[in-house]
């Protein structure tokens, strides 16, 4: 059954009625026991423009504190994640035991091209700022920041220096920011 016999069918089934009622005719009865809708005209004063902007800077900035804090928590994640892969590299290879295709796959995935290598993981470092920043270079010194924050954090919550190849990739992070941010000056240069 299709839906366009049911709605033709509906269709042709419904009459208009024979005579329609004049608003003079509608007594008070009637219209008491009828109150669906009811029109209220708005107030000009409260539809004006915003005059206070204040409460709307000030949850632009909430949302861009959440924002900050969300690409350092990401930061610290990313890179405990990759110091714990450039542990476990280290210690395979003081652990004469490790099979050489886990010592393979280990020393593939911090490769300069490898997912937890410099290259891939700064690159999802910057893309993160990037959608944080809604896209807005003008931000990055704000996303740099928190980057930086970030490898802070991490650095504090692994309890030692993070590994070399942590400040690597911080370093090509932030200089992918850099390089977004001056495109924009670039840009408007032009």
């Amino acid at each position: 059954m299709s839906v366009n016999g049911i709605t033709s069918t509906v269709a042709n089934n419904y009459t208009a009625p024979a005579t329609q009622t004049k608003a003079a005719e509608v007594t008070e009865k009637d219209t008491a026991k009828d109150t669906g809708v009811v029109y209220e005209p708005s107030n000009k004063a409260t539809d004006s423009k915003v005059k206070d902007y204040s409460s709307i800077v000030s949850s632009m900035k909430q949302e861009l504190a959440t924002k900050n804090q969300q690409l350092q928590n990401l930061v610290t994640k990313l890179l405990g994640k990759q110091a714990d892969k450039y542990t476990n590299l280290a210690d395979l290879f003081k652990n004469i035991n490790a099979d050489p295709a886990t010592v393979a796959q280990a020393q593939k995935d911090i490769s300069d091209d490898g997912y937890w290598g410099v290259e891939q993981t700064s690159e999802r470092l910057f893309s993160m700022a990037q959608a944080l920043s809604g896209g807005d270079a003008s931000k990055a010194d704000e996303m740099i920041a928190a980057v930086k924050k970030g490898f802070d954090q991490a650095t504090k919550a692994w309890g030692d220096k993070l590994p070399d190849i942590c400040q690597k990739t911080v370093d090509a992070a932030v200089d992918k920011l850099t390089k977004w941010r001056d495109s924009l000056s670039v840009e408007s240069a032009e």
